[in-house]
């Protein structure tokens, strides 16, 4: 284990980035249970909305699903047993849009549309493909468990609601027929137990809601193969369209900064040769400021040039993470606190995502989070590397409001890697990376 430390005071905290509140603003106790209150008792009318509307399209998909298993098990030893299945599957996709459809409208839950079934040549080849999608059978066992949710959901937002009203009206009702009836416990107990109950209602809603987006993520988007899947691709398409961008930032860099220097220092030395021959001999002076001139242009472009390369390889990455990380430590501006437990040596690729990772999120503490330490941790086990930043900034991070810890995350996962970040306002931020120490 190796432990660094920049400057002061020692590290004790996390990476926080942009412009957050400071610990000084932190909401009190007090005020955080008064925001729970207030969550425990909103209930968006999209929720309402999907417990009533949704109960017909519950029982619709319920009795289809339970319908197609019991006809399906009772022809499945017949010539239609099969053609039969196969048009019930296909029809169970299609409710299964239609259910993505209503819990994107109402709940706010947008599942993403499973692939589509592949189309091979031959009526038998297709029945196969149709019959040994996962999908159509994970919308069925969707329809089946969105029956009673459904009962539920309509029961919570309709039926309670007015026994409650009947409840709390229990004193009056009981007098329409007969008004002399004197008032007794059972009036106080129905009216509080009307009430109590009522007050249960916006919980019972957004439970059930809650319920019901799980469901819907879990049993109509895609399989946990074909997520993965996408994920690898969108990572790599990003990470080929960021390595084409940057080609062609170096390339102009290139043709109009470090060509133009050396076109440069090309004339200031032809002009240097001029003056060692003139007439009447060499001009001292002159050749004196033209090879100062020289000089200088060849320590621009050697600078020049060390910036253009410098993201392409890390020359520190030769020595493996144990040499490169504190070095990118000692020029942090914020003091870091280094610690390395490196059983093994992780693939080049791998280090090098783990060097520009921690890279970004040094940059990121020193430009937004102002913070007065970090520590910086990266310990291999397992077949596993895990990165861990921590800073005592501002805190408010998070992946998707800017584009330095989302550029990250897209980076880990082309090689199967994953983010998390834990900032609450006030600090301190913790970023952890984890990804293989191999690829496959």
């Amino acid at each position: 284990m190796t432990v660094t430390e920049r400057g002061g005071e020692p590290a004790a905290g996390g990476v926080s980035h942009r412009g957050h509140p400071t610990g000084a603003n932190r909401p009190s106790a007090t005020a955080s249970e008064a925001v729970e209150r207030r969550r425990y008792l909103s209930v968006r009318g999209g929720e309402w909305a999907f417990a009533v509307v949704g109960l017909p399209f519950a029982l619709l998909g319920g009795v289809y699903a339970l319908a197609v298993l019991y006809a399906g098990a009772l022809l499945s030893l017949t010539v239609v047993g099969l053609p039969f299945v196969v048009a019930a599957l296909l029809g169970a996709r299609r409710l299964g849009a239609l259910h993505r459809w209503l819990a994107g409208r109402l709940l706010g839950e947008y599942v993403e549309a499973p692939a589509g079934l592949r189309r091979p040549v031959g009526v038998f080849a297709r029945g196969r493909v149709v019959l040994s999608d996962p999908v159509a059978w994970r919308t069925l066992l969707y329809l089946v468990l969105r029956l009673p949710l459904g009962v539920l959901g309509f029961a919570a937002a309709v039926v309670l609601p007015l026994g409650c009203g009947w409840l709390v009206g229990f004193p009056l009702w009981v007098r329409v027929g007969d008004g002399a009836r004197p008032a007794g416990p059972l009036d106080a107990v129905s009216v509080v137990l009307g009430l109590v109950v009522l007050s249960a209602v916006p919980g019972a809603v957004r439970a059930l809601s809650g319920v019901n987006r799980r469901l819907a993520r879990l049993l109509l988007g895609p399989g946990r193969a074909q997520r993965r899947v996408r994920e690898l691709e969108t990572a790599r398409a990003t990470l080929l369209a960021d390595n084409t961008d940057r080609l062609r930032r170096l390339e102009r860099d290139l043709h109009d900064g470090t060509q133009a220097r050396l076109v440069a220092l090309a004339i200031t030395l032809s002009l240097a040769e001029d003056a060692l021959t003139p007439p009447a001999g060499p001009d001292l002076g002159r050749l004196r400021t033209l090879v100062d001139r020289a000089r200088g242009q060849t320590d621009d472009t050697i600078t020049e040039l060390r910036r253009l390369t410098r993201g392409i390889h890390p020359v520190a990455l030769d020595g493996g993470l144990g040499e490169a990380l504190p070095s990118l430590a000692a020029t942090s501006p914020v003091p870091v606190a280094l610690r390395l437990d490196l059983g093994e040596r992780p693939h080049p690729v791998v280090e090098r995502v783990v060097y520009f990772c921690a890279a970004e999120l040094l940059t990121n503490i020193a430009k937004h989070s102002g913070a007065r330490s970090a520590e910086l941790t990266v310990r291999t086990a397992d077949g596993r590397v895990r990165l861990s930043v921590r800073d005592d900034g501002r805190g408010g991070a998070a992946v998707g409001v800017g584009t330095g810890l989302t550029g990250l995350a897209e980076r880990l996962a082309a090689v199967d890697g994953a983010i998390r970040v834990d900032s609450p306002p006030g600090g301190p931020t913790v970023v952890v990376a984890e990804l293989p120490t191999r690829l496959p």
